[in-house]
This record gives structure tokens, sequence and C-alpha cells, in this order.
């Protein structure tokens, strides 16, 4: 009876692995280092994943991530011919070595003891999602905005506004009138911040396939939004 008992706690451990992947910079990487975390205090293996090669950031998610394995991919800014040479550029870039260079390693670990089931990704990247079905596993986006911003990001990709507005107040379900002033400032009617405005809109690109979504919130605050 113990010996099926400890067969059966290792499979449990064995089919329980989730990748988790976030994008290198502060604000978001520590939103989804918490939310590992609190999957590894269930029992569950997680391996956070990342393509963070500064030191200081390395040796932050290293100090606080003692319960669960970190990994570090290539992003393809170490090797001098393939710096970007602006944002536009260097998130081009991005997507082509991450892609290749997580699906390498989602290889790897599909052939090792403990093949990962599930990946969780932050959701300004969502052509991660692609990634993990394309081998056969199930992903989710990772929120790190308070949910009544991606309430606003998504209503926006519908269409349900525009900028400049095209009248003085947006009305949006869940949420009281906003005045233009009111929205986030990559909203900003001169087009100050094109680039956050695209990645922050385009979280919700293809919102409709995962099965499950995931938000860095806080319910009591945000009860009619979520």
């Amino acid at each position: 009876m113990e010996s099926m008992a400890k067969t059966i706690e290792k499979r449990i451990q064995r089919e329980a692995h989730i990748l988790c992947f976030g994008f290198p910079a502060q604000g978001h990487l520590s939103p989804i280092l918490q939310f590992c975390k609190r999957l590894a205090s269930k029992g569950v293996k997680v391996t956070l994943i990342s393509t963070c090669t500064t030191s200081t950031t390395s040796k932050f998610i290293q100090t606080q991530a003692s319960s669960i394995k970190v990994e570090f991919i290539s992003d393809g800014t170490e090797e001098e011919k393939s710096k970007a040479t602006s944002p536009e550029d260097y998130f081009e870039r991005y997507k082509v070595c991450v892609s290749q260079s997580l699906s390498e390693f989602i290889e790897k670990q599909l052939n090792s003891e403990c093949p990962p089931k599930f990946l969780v990704y932050d959701s300004i990247i969502p052509w991660i999602f692609d990634v993990a079905k394309s081998f056969g596993m199930d992903g989710a986006p990772f929120f790190t905005q308070p949910w009544a911003a991606n309430s606003i990001n998504y209503h926006f990709l519908q269409g349900r506004f525009k900028v400049p507005l095209e009248e003085p107040i947006v009305t949006l379900p869940s949420m009281p009138p906003l005045r233009v002033n009111d929205l986030p400032s990559y909203f900003d009617v001169n087009g100050t911040y094109p680039l956050s405005l695209d990645l922050l809109v385009n979280q919700f690109s293809n919102i409709e396939q995962p099965n499950w979504l995931f938000c860095n919130s806080f319910d009591k605050l945000e009860d009619e939004v979520s």
C-alpha cells in the first residue's frame, strides 16, 4: 500500500509541471513571480522562464524564487549584429528569437521526467500561446495591469471608442463615465506612446482562444469590472 501511494504521488508530481514565461521588465516579472510562488505553495512544480540577462534583475529573480525553478533563454540580443535599433525593431526581433529559443526549451522539457502540461505567459506577448499550442500544450495569458485598465484596452480594440475621442465621455460596461484624462496615458490624443498603445491593446488580439485568463488584481476593489 505504501509503495502504491508513493507511485501515485510521483505520478501526480510528474504530471503537475507548469511553465510560466515572464517578460523581462520588473513591473512584469514581479507579479508573475509572485504567481509562480503561489502555485508552488500548492505543491505544483513551477518553472519560471525569462529572457532577462542583466545581472541585477537576474539576481533579484534568483533571490525571490527559492521555491521555484528559474530558467533563462535567449532573445538574440547577446549577439552584437542582432541588437535592435528602435523599440519596434526590438519587439520584432524578440518575437522571432524567443519563439525559436522557447520552442527548443519546451521540446527539451517534454522529453524530461516531468514534462510540462501548461504554459502561463505575459499577456503583452500573446503569440506565446501559438508556441504552446504547437506542442499540444494548453496556455493562458497573465495580465499584470489592473482589470479596469485591461477592460479599457479590450473595448478600445473592439472599437467601442477611438482616439481622439469622438465624444467627450467614454461609456464602458461596469465602469463610471470616463473623460480623456481618466484614460491610461498611452491613449494620449497626440499619439505620444504608439508602441505602448499597440502592445497593451493587442494583448487581446487572440483573447478568444485561451481557455483561461489570469489577472494580477484586487477583487475587492474591482468587483464589478472583474
